[in-house]
């Protein structure tokens, strides 16, 4: 499937600073992060838990999809998406090659 770059451009990816993580009660892939977009603070919960410890996530920029719509997750609102790749290896979260602004637009 396709998208026209309309569709693409209403999809707003931001580099964002992991500030706190924890695991999830009952999920053996689910974290609770706390991010930092600049002016905003948001918690994204991400299925990223059998990938990444916690601790080895505060302090870390990704990127993120910031104007999904949120979503309950084991009862927990999630107010984005963390990107990451995965392959025979395993799960890579997406970040910027050197340290950037959070909150600074991808694209």
């Amino acid at each position: 499937m396709t998208i026209n770059f309309e569709e693409f451009k209403k999809v707003e990816l931001r580099v964002a600073k992991v500030i706190t993580a924890e695991k999830v009660e009952g999920s053996e892939k689910l974290l609770k992060l706390r991010v930092n977009l600049g002016e905003d603070e948001r918690q994204i919960i991400a299925g990223i838990g059998r990938a990444y410890n916690p601790e080895g996530l505060i302090g870390k920029e990704v990127i993120i999809v910031a104007n999904l719509e949120p979503r309950k997750l084991m009862g927990l609102e999630s107010q984005g998406m963390v990107l990451a790749a995965s392959d025979e290896i395993g799960l890579a979260l997406l970040s910027p090659d050197r340290e950037i602004r959070s909150g600074s637009l991808v694209g």
